[in-house]
């Protein structure tokens, strides 16, 4: 299969400062630039790098170049050397595969098979719909190495077509060999809106223009969760995307859920989402900023039996931390305010660098501080497929709360 034509690579050796060489043992799988020491010939993207240690001369880990990105090797294998060809890639796509196993056998389509640096393949995103494989790639290391990997993700997932995306980054820089984000590189695609399972809940996703792959398949959990506490209920799902929670909601026979987006074009989304399945339930949307729109239903004196509120990721970097938790804190107030008594409130983050311990800390500090007592439902954190192999790899994480 060539999908690409066949780039030359080149081996490299480097060697690292003693504090680099520390997170390598721990199996930490980026070494930045400025952590190299010794490099014996300069490096293009997809060289394999040889990490050896500093005072046995032995061999640490290896990995994939990238003289693109501050992450300058992406490591893929630890401990033991290996010849990373054809089969070191059928390998670890069948390790992956099996670990997702469990869940193709519940009445769901749609999941994640490579989940980059938790699967050794940093910057390598596979998500399947239905019968679509979507690959998105971070970074041009896996370039040498597509034509591989795409043959045994089809042979492995019998998907029928193959569509590639590429990140904003990976199109400004480097060599791309006439490949393009949204470019179907395996099959046919008869619409670009791919009409996918989630236990049992229909949704579309658009494979060629949708964020991302198209659709956010990790809260998958969540959402069935959502699902089996709406019956009868009235249920506000902010920040709504696509609609996720209130799909789930409506299947799962609320009389009536409102989605809120600041994106007209989500929640018409949304609304095309909650038409592929049949309910009951009313479906109501708002288009508006979640906290001034919070704010607007606390004014009104609105209030609902579950509130899910899931915002993006508040803090992308580091400086951003202390900011991000501020928004926390605003939301986890003001939905505690929306919410009946003995109502359920449902508050998510995906920020890796605000930590679950003090995301779920500063959820229910808030609570306790807008008045209102609570019981933890429950905490939850990653679907399985979506595993995590390194500290930087968690970032979900949802807490389930009853408020009196």
């Amino acid at each position: 299969m060539n999908i690409i034509q066949n780039i030359e690579t080149k081996r490299l050796a480097v060697k690292l400062k003693p504090s680099a060489e520390k997170m390598v043992k721990r199996k930490h799988p980026w070494v930045f630039s400025e952590s190299i020491v010794k490099q014996n010939t300069e490096g293009e993207a997809g060289d394999i790098v040889i990490v050896y240690d500093n005072k046995k001369n032995g061999f640490l880990a290896c990995g994939l170049y990238d003289p693109y990105s501050p992450i300058r090797i992406k490591l893929i294998q630890f401990g033991k050397s290996a010849q990373i060809n054809e089969d070191w890639f059928i390998n670890k796509i069948t390790l992956a595969f099996e670990k997702r196993k469990a869940l193709l056998e519940t009445d769901t389509n749609s999941y994640r098979l490579l989940f980059g640096e938790n699967d050794n393949l940093p910057g390598f995103i596979a998500d399947i719909y239905d019968s679509v494989l979507v690959i998105k790639l971070y970074s041009h290391i896996w370039l040498p190495y597509l034509n591989w990997i795409v043959k045994h993700l089809i042979s492995i997932t019998k998907c029928e077509t193959v569509v590639l995306r590429l990140s904003r980054s990976l199109q400004t820089k480097g060599n791309l060999y006439g490949l393009k984000d949204g470019k179907v590189i395996y099959g046919k695609l008869e619409n670009e809106v791919v009409i996918f399972k989630e236990h049992g809940v229909l949704f579309s996703a658009n494979v060629i223009h949708g964020h991302k792959t198209g659709y956010f398949l990790d809260h998958r959990h969540n959402r069935k969760r959502v699902g089996e506490l709406a019956d009868d209920k009235t249920v506000l799902d902010v920040f709504s995307y696509a609609g996720g929670f209130s799909v789930h909601a409506l299947k799962g026979g609320a009389k009536e859920v409102t989605s809120l987006d600041i994106s007209k074009q989500a929640l018409d989304m949304a609304k095309e989402n909650a038409k592929l399945n049949t309910h009951t339930g009313k479906h109501i949307v708002i288009v508006a900023d979640a906290f001034e729109g919070l704010q607007t239903l606390i004014n009104e004196k609105k209030q609902f039996d579950i509130v899910v509120i899931d915002p993006p990721s508040f803090a992308k970097r580091e400086s951003e931390i202390l900011k991000g938790k501020n928004s926390y804190i605003r939301l986890a107030k003001l939905g505690a305010k929306l919410v009946v008594n003995r109502g359920i409130l449902v508050l998510a983050s995906c920020s890796s660098r605000v930590i679950a311990e003090d995301f779920f800390a500063i959820s229910e500090e808030s609570i306790l501080s807008s008045g209102r007592t609570f019981e933890i439902l429950e905490k939850t954190y990653h679907d399985i497929d979506h595993p995590i192999m390194f500290p930087e790899g968690a970032y979900l994480k949802c807490g389930y709360y009853t408020l009196d």
